[in-house]
């Protein structure tokens, strides 16, 4: 199947700025060279769940089969406040998303210290759902940083305009995006935004527990925007 052989490693890093544990697993090919270009995962909300940076095996360890050098963030620690879900989700949420956003940043800079011989010019950012939102914040507060971005299913957070990088969403069956996620026909048009509508996937179906066949959609999908 031209794959690779993964080693998954955890580790938990500490920004001293917002004294912040961040456990992140990284997947990395066995064979892998130097230059690997950079897939940054964030995973969907799970009330604080403490593995649910790793339930997405599926597609974080099948782009390291495929050589990427992938790492997975944990973005919810056990005493973190839960999610709101009464408010205005684009300002209750506001201040998660950008603890998330901050995640990432800090985690790119480490990788820089730790890894410095990855393609740091090539670097996309996956989500799914809340972690999607994060992914699609991220250009705002730190342009200039990612090449690309994947959400799977984010509801909140527009997508970007803006040709400044590549934007590409998968759309669940069973759920709407806010209105304004989503760029109109003419939007995705003029930016060069690739919005699918996936048939028969719904919102939860994008971790480890969906179905085999829908989460090989998903990769497929991942994979094909990795190589474009």
């Amino acid at each position: 199947s031209g794959k690779l052989a993964v080693r998954l490693d955890t580790f938990r890093l500490y920004d001293e700025s917002r004294q912040r544990e961040i456990p992140i697993a990284t997947y990395r090919s066995r064979g892998s060279l130097q230059n690997e270009e950079i897939v940054v995962f964030s995973h969907g909300y799970g009330a604080n769940y403490q593995k649910n940076y790793l339930v997405y095996s599926y597609i974080t360890s099948y782009l390291a089969s495929k050589g990427y050098f992938v790492v997975s963030i944990q973005h919810e620690l056990p005493n973190d406040s839960l999610l709101p879900f009464t408010g205005i989700p684009q300002v209750v949420r506001l201040p998660f998303w950008e603890r998330g956003v901050e995640n990432i940043y800090y985690t790119i800079n480490e990788l820089k210290k730790t890894n410095p011989t990855l393609d740091f010019e090539h670097i996309t950012l996956i989500g799914h759902s809340n972690g999607g939102d994060m992914a699609a914040l991220f250009h705002k507060k730190h342009p200039n940083i990612v090449e690309k971005i994947i959400t799977l299913d984010q509801l909140r957070v527009p997508l970007p305009r803006t040709t400044e990088l590549k934007v590409y969403s998968l759309r669940s069956s069973d759920k709407q995006a806010d209105e304004g996620v989503l760029p109109t026909v003419e939007e995705q048009k003029q930016f060069g935004i690739t919005v699918i509508n996936l048939l028969n996937i719904e919102h939860n179906d994008m971790n480890d527990f969906g179905e085999n066949k829908k989460k090989r959609v998903i990769r497929r999908y991942a994979l094909e925007f990795m190589e474009n």
